[in-house]
């Protein structure tokens, strides 16, 4: 099973999804789009599609023309039916590719918040497991509607946190890959984020939160990418 990861920085890498891909037997490989790089293969060729997350918003096609190209890629996978996962920008341009643009939040969601899980959520193949309220890390200032035709499966009391597209589909805004390193540094280099400056977050607090709490985030991980990776080898 060949899986493409589109890495869109450095900083933001498949994290603990590449280790589920190995123990799935998938080989995963990686696209650094942003780099201006061209694909490891034909994207269609491809068993599954992740499109991971980044610091970029996903209307500065001025500033990164690749935008364009990622999301017209994945309006094609979506058409073809190809197995998709987006996570945080990744949803908001998967969100953008199936009808429903991705806009500013009213304030940027930064470290762990609180899900619920919608009712459709308790027969879908990647979150019905999850207990139907849970803590998540997140780390974005831009939110997706819910696309046309699709299903709402999990949201914070900001906005919506997961979605399906048709039945191969998955947008989830939560970052379910992070691992403690790059969440740590995420945290280390915060001030480069503009969106979060003015916020009253405890830096601190939330380093000790994520340390205490990132073994069972990251075993949550592994599941929704390896439950994905099953769907997608059943499709």
């Amino acid at each position: 099973m060949r899986v493409l990861a589109i890495v869109h920085e450095a900083s933001a890498p498949p994290g603990v999804f590449a280790d589920a891909a190995r123990t799935h037997g998938a080989a995963l490989e990686e696209w650094h789009i942003a780099n201006g790089s061209s694909a490891p293969g034909d994207a269609r060729e491809y068993d599954a599609v992740i499109s991971l997350g980044g610091a970029m918003h996903p209307d500065q096609e001025d500033s990164h023309p690749w935008l364009v190209q990622e999301k017209l890629l994945l309006r094609e996978l979506l058409d073809t039916g190809t197995p998709l996962l987006g996570v945080c920008l990744g949803a908001q341009l998967l969100a953008d590719a199936a009808g429903a643009p991705a806009r500013r939040a009213q304030a940027p969601e930064i470290g762990w918040i609180e899900l619920d899980l919608t009712a459709a959520a308790a027969s879908d193949p990647l979150l019905s497991s999850l207990p139907s309220r849970f803590s998540a890390f997140a780390w974005h200032s831009y939110i997706c509607p819910l696309p046309p035709r699709a299903t709402a499966l999990a949201h914070s009391a900001a906005c919506l946190q997961a979605f399906r597209a048709g039945e191969q589909a998955w947008g989830i805004q939560f970052h379910a890959e992070v691992t403690r390193e790059d969440a740590e540094g995420w945290i280390e280099d915060f001030r480069s984020d503009p969106d979060v400056l003015e916020l009253p977050l405890d830096w601190q607090q939330l380093r000790a939160k994520t340390r205490a709490s990132i073994g069972p985030w990251n075993e949550l991980g592994r599941g929704i990418c390896r439950r994905f990776l099953d769907a997608a080898t059943r499709a």
